[in-house]
């Protein structure tokens, strides 16, 4: 996959500092990684990029909305999304990302390249469970949330299932208690 050029950072001509870096990230984006898990997105990348003699060290901070399905009703809705992400960038013989927070890149480097942390950040920030808020606070007007609920199994169906309990059960029960 090659690198979007808007995501390499070429470290090399920048002084020994803290450098911010600015990202808006849309739908092209995933549609690059051939994601489609995202119905829309709307996301603010903040990077903080300090150099230092002997490495790097850059501060993610994501926040913003993904425009998901529901697991349970399948209407979208608007995800609400933060996330933060340290990465430390060290000089070494070859490249290894072994490390979650830790990238060696050879010696002789002069740019880094972000968007797959960028794109691990915002798919991690989702839930697993993605559930519309409109079914918590009771708002949302579904068919499928109808249907739910009259599937459901009913909590006073269940109260007379166990006041009929086969006799048989109650002499038995006599037996643990004349001890």
């Amino acid at each position: 996959m090659k690198p979007l050029k808007e995501f390499t950072i070429p470290f090399v001509g920048l002084k020994v500092a803290k450098h911010h870096f600015e990202y808006k990230i849309e739908q092209a984006f995933f549609e690059y990684f051939e994601y489609k898990e995202f119905n829309d997105v709307s996301v603010d990348v903040h990077l903080e990029l300090e150099k230092k003699s002997t490495l790097l060290e850059l501060h993610f901070k994501i926040s913003g909305f993904v425009n998901v399905n529901c697991d349970l009703t399948n209407e979208p809705y608007n995800q609400p999304i933060e996330n933060e992400f340290d990465l430390v960038v060290k000089f070494g013989d070859e490249y290894n990302d072994e490390h979650i927070n830790i990238l060696i890149v050879p010696h002789g480097t002069y740019e880094i390249n972000v968007q797959q942390y960028i794109y691990e950040s915002i798919v991690l920030a989702v839930p697993i469970k993605r559930v519309h808020p409109g079914i918590k606070d009771g708002t949302l007007d579904s068919d499928i949330l109808k249907k739910l609920e009259e599937l459901s199994p009913k909590q006073k169906e269940k109260k007379n299932e166990e006041d009929e309990i086969d006799p048989r059960w109650n002499t038995l029960k006599k037996l643990l208690t004349d001890k």
